[in-house]
């Protein structure tokens, strides 16, 4: 995982589950590229810090969340 700077990130199209939003929308997008993931959090309108998985790096991110392995 890398924090990415802003000239990065031109022409990447954002997403966010429909499952998204709430009062405070609380939620992430994210975006896809050849080489990896980039993720940021909603509530910073794109100023906040970016995110960028490698691919391998997403992939056992994804699966770790499925299999629960981040509940409390």
């Amino acid at each position: 995982m890398n924090i990415v700077k802003p000239d990065e990130l031109a022409g990447l199209e954002w997403f966010k589950s429909s499952l998204s939003g709430g009062a405070n929308n609380g939620c992430v997008e994210i975006a896809f590229a050849t080489d990896g993931t980039y993720l940021r959090d909603t509530k910073d309108e794109g100023d906040g810090p970016v995110l960028f998985f490698l691919n391998h790096e997403w992939e056992a991110f994804v699966g770790g969340a499925k299999r629960g392995e981040f509940d409390k």
